[in-house]
């Protein structure tokens, strides 16, 4: 599915459902650069910087060297850094050691992507002139847990468990594994502007449909449970 009508139908679905504070992203790891998009020109600190940028309405695409600026998201996208910029990713390590913000072992665990992107696109979900590979949402999390529960009765959710830092890594583990949920980091929150009160579901663009499809069916189910929870609690609390 790369019909532009499509992927705003679909978001016009899931926003009728669930309140998202800003647009989602569509994000698409490519193997080579796009006919009908435009390159992305200026700087940015971090590859989730973009997704700032398509949520704001941009559509555009990077290329790895885009990507040189965050040592830890040029790891899990499986971009090289030039060997003159190659002591950054060790650096940036060593500094989140010191912090104890990390552990060594852990960066064995941190997923990334399979192999390294030509081009990395990016658009607002509805705009999107090519099928993304991943949607991400950033929401409050009443609105992830609707989410959740309508990738649940699609049958898309991975199983895997909240992700945490660093962001950036709940791309690859999306593609991966399926629905994704990620509390975010502290770079990613500044990068992108992510509130306190907000967190990321990554959404496999494969899947996106399925769970816009049942998204309205589980809203509309969470409205008359609530109902039906406070009317239990009014009758039953003491307290």
């Amino acid at each position: 599915m790369n019909d532009t009508s499509n992927w705003k139908e679909i978001e016009q679905r899931i926003g009728a459902a669930v309140k998202l504070p800003r647009r989602p992203v569509a994000v698409s790891f490519l193997d080579s650069i796009p006919a009908n998009v435009q390159k992305f020109s200026g700087t940015e600190p971090s590859g989730c910087s973009y997704w700032r940028l398509a949520a704001e309405g941009r559509v555009f695409y990077t290329v790895p060297e885009n990507h040189f600026n965050c040592a830890v998201g040029a790891y899990t996208h499986n971009i090289a850094l030039p060997p003159e910029r190659e002591k950054e990713t060790q650096q940036t390590l060593e500094m989140m050691f010191e912090l104890n913000y990390v552990k060594p072992e852990e960066v064995a665990k941190i997923p990334r992507l399979d192999k390294a992107p030509v081009a990395i696109a990016y658009a607002p979900l509805g705009d999107s002139p090519f099928a993304p590979d991943v949607v991400l949402f950033s929401c409050k999390p009443s609105a992830a847990m609707l989410l959740n529960e309508a990738a649940n009765r699609a049958g898309v959710t991975s199983g895997a468990p909240v992700l945490g830092r660093p962001t950036c890594m709940a791309l690859p583990a999306s593609l991966a594994q399926g629905v994704i949920a990620s509390t975010g980091c502290v770079g990613n929150r500044v990068y992108t502007d992510l509130g306190e009160d907000e967190l990321y579901v990554m959404i496999p663009g494969k899947d996106v449909a399925r769970v816009a499809a049942e998204a309205q069916t589980i809203t509309s189910a969470n409205l008359k449970l609530s109902d039906y929870h406070r009317e239990r609690r009014r009758a039953l609390a003491t307290e």
